[in-house]
């Protein structure tokens, strides 16, 4: 009799200890640095980044924010002579300049008027860097001019050739120091992979000319 109620004596202590084996263990939550780097990824897309050094053209489109100046902040276009015009300050040269200058060229202006003006500058649209396209092609125009941009590209971008296109007579014409030039491009030898060093990288204004 002893012996037995020693025995479940037994069973009835191990009981607690076996039941906290069984209990399944909860996943350890992810450290609040990897929480953070999920979020970050889901709610923040890959965003453009600007170049620093994109000198601004005619026809660019500029954002200028002035802190807690609503009436001199606005979204405003680069006019053809290479100018904005802003309260207080009137014209501002703004083609030529980065981001970065235009906002010092502000600022500097608005110290006239303002205690330490805090000014960003955003480039919002990029309109002045175009090529253009005439002649025998079904598309002729303007083309925005993309990175690293060659002649082919821009002719496949104009939807092909009219019947009396001469293919061989191709050329883009470029301002060089004041003068027009032209680059001869030979549309049949390139695309045979021929002559590759004419099928130049353009740059912004050049002209590819189909006679």
């Amino acid at each position: 009799m002893h012996t037995r109620l020693l025995l479940i004596l037994a069973t009835v202590i191990c009981l607690p200890s076996a039941h906290a084996q069984d209990v399944p263990k909860e996943a350890p939550a992810n450290p609040p640095s990897q929480n953070s780097d999920v979020a970050a990824k889901a709610n923040n897309p890959t965003a453009a980044v600007a170049d620093a050094d994109y000198k601004i053209g005619p026809q660019d489109v500029v954002r200028i924010d002035v802190w807690k100046e609503p009436e001199i902040s606005r979204t405003i276009p680069v006019r053809p002579d290479g100018k904005i015009s802003l309260p207080l300050l009137n014209d501002v040269q703004a083609a030529g300049l980065t981001a970065t200058q235009l906002g010092n060229a502000i600022h500097d202006g608005l110290t006239k008027f303002l205690n330490s003006p805090q000014v960003t500058v955003t480039v919002m649209e990029i309109n002045s860097r175009r090529v253009y396209i005439t002649g025998e092609v079904l598309r002729a125009g303007a083309l925005p001019l993309l990175p690293n941009m060659t002649a082919l590209q821009a002719l496949s971008s104009a939807g092909g050739f009219t019947q009396f296109a001469k293919l061989k007579s191709i050329y883009v014409l470029r301002n060089e120091e004041g003068k027009q030039v032209k680059h001869p491009f030979n549309y049949k030898e390139v695309v045979k992979g021929k002559n590759q060093d004419q099928n130049i990288l353009l740059l912004p204004g050049d002209v590819v000319v189909v006679p």
